[in-house]
């Protein structure tokens, strides 16, 4: 079939791909990647901060002393010895009564949520979920086939009286709420303390399974972050963590938390897909944990953050035109910005890479299309000073779709605004 085009395969794909599209995020890197843009996009965070002369040397140690069982293939469940460390990273967050036999080993946390899916979601299926929400979980739950309804949050999170009303729009048949109650990705609010528990009780009052995602717990900036709702509940929890925000995400090692009657299905599921999680990767952060000084390192890392969480906000707060408003997160990766009336992140995306500065429009984080008036903002990957220059030219462009809206009228505006951008930046990297 030489000199096919996608045409030609169309027909072929299996109904659980033809619906899937391209993350926003994605689509973003090569762009954002360029040294000339400064990326306020992805959520990468700062690798230079570890001792990377001492994990080198930590890798060369496991490759030479370990490489006769760190090369070769593994168990699905992950191994005993970083299950086991996993369990003490948990106690720290204030979840006490893991068991490393009920902990399952990932490639990141992204597998873990394929995982459950896999498990709980036929075709047509409906997960509740934050609005917004993690965009790598709704690229999950939509390969397979579900409806994800969204939940509304304020600044304490996700709304009690909003979970009720989504439970009872569906007529009982959500399978599961999935939620990131702590630093929330993408919006950067917190669940509040006392609706943790109300959250709780909503769930096992209507038999709702629920998927706590919480990749950023440790990163606090004002204290220790809440509990998790797994900390608090036992049953009907599936907690869900990853190294890649506390140590390195090229390790892609993650992991489930799982009740005990789910365990083995979660291995089974896991060891279909990919027969065992890597065994170098696993011993990596097995090392990493069992010799390195982790506890001072995620300090460092909260440090930092902080700051380049602060200077996001104060150059927010000097620069962003009158009617932009945006969430200050106790923690995380990120801040959430809701535009000025009018003004569209993703028809504005052209103009801003034009300008070299790069975000992710709010859409890429709503299974339904909305989101255009928002936009995510990351702070950890660029210095405070990249941090002030990139918003020095979001400002910029933002003032000039204002003005163009003001001289041309929304209508005009716009499409003036989209031949100017669509000459400005090359096709291919925004696909």
């Amino acid at each position: 079939m030489s000199g096919t085009t996608q045409d030609d395969y169309t027909d072929r794909y299996a109904r659980r791909v033809r619906g899937m599209t391209t993350s926003e995020i994605r689509a973003l890197f090569a762009v954002a990647s360029r040294p000339e843009v400064v990326s306020l996009a992805g959520g990468s965070p700062y690798i230079a901060a570890l001792p990377l002369d001492a994990v080198g040397e930590m890798l060369g140690k496991l490759a030479a002393e370990q490489g006769t069982t760190s090369l070769q293939y593994g168990i699905g469940q992950g191994t005993v010895e970083l299950r086991e460390r996993i369990c003490e990273v948990m106690a720290l967050s204030g979840i006490h009564d893991a068991s490393p036999d009920d902990v399952v080993v990932t490639v990141g946390g992204q597998q873990a949520l394929d995982l459950i899916a896999r498990l709980f979601l036929d075709p047509g299926d409906v997960v509740l979920a934050e609005g917004p929400t993690y965009v790598g979980a709704l690229g999950v739950f939509q390969a397979a086939q579900a409806q994800v309804r969204h939940v509304a949050m304020d600044a304490d999170g996700l709304i009690p009286a909003a979970l009720v009303e989504a439970i009872a729009a569906t007529g009982g048949r959500a399978k599961f709420l999935y939620t990131i109650p702590t630093y929330q990705n993408p919006a950067g609010v917190t669940l509040s303390e006392a609706r943790r528990e109300e959250i709780l009780d909503i769930c096992a009052a209507h038999g709702l399974l629920v998927v706590e995602d919480d990749p950023y717990g440790m990163l606090s900036f004002e204290g220790d972050a809440p509990l998790p709702l797994r900390a608090r509940r036992r049953d009907g929890v599936f907690y869900v963590s990853t190294f890649s925000k506390t140590f390195a995400p090229g390790l892609r090692v993650g992991w489930i938390l799982t009740p005990h009657a789910v365990r083995e299905k979660l291995v089974m599921a896991s060891e279909a897909m990919i027969l065992c999680p890597s065994a170098f990767a696993q011993g990596a952060v097995t090392q990493y944990l069992s010799t390195m000084p982790w506890r001072e390192q995620i300090k460092v890392y909260r440090e930092v953050y902080r700051e380049r969480r602060d200077a996001l906000l104060s150059a927010l707060e000097d620069m962003m035109p009158a009617g932009t408003s945006w969430t200050t997160p106790a923690g995380g990766l990120f801040v959430w910005a809701t535009l000025p009336e009018g003004l569209d992140s993703k028809a504005m995306m052209p103009r801003a890479i034009a300008a070299r500065v790069a975000y992710v429009p709010g859409t890429g984080f709503y299974a339904d299309g909305v989101g255009t008036q928002n936009m995510r903002l990351n702070f950890s990957f660029s210095s405070p000073e990249r941090l002030r220059e990139g918003v020095r030219r979001l400002s910029g462009v933002m003032e000039q779709e204002l003005a163009m809206r003001s001289l041309f009228g929304p209508e005009l505006g716009d499409r003036r605004r989209r031949t100017a951008g669509a000459a400005d930046v090359p096709g291919p990297d925004l696909a």
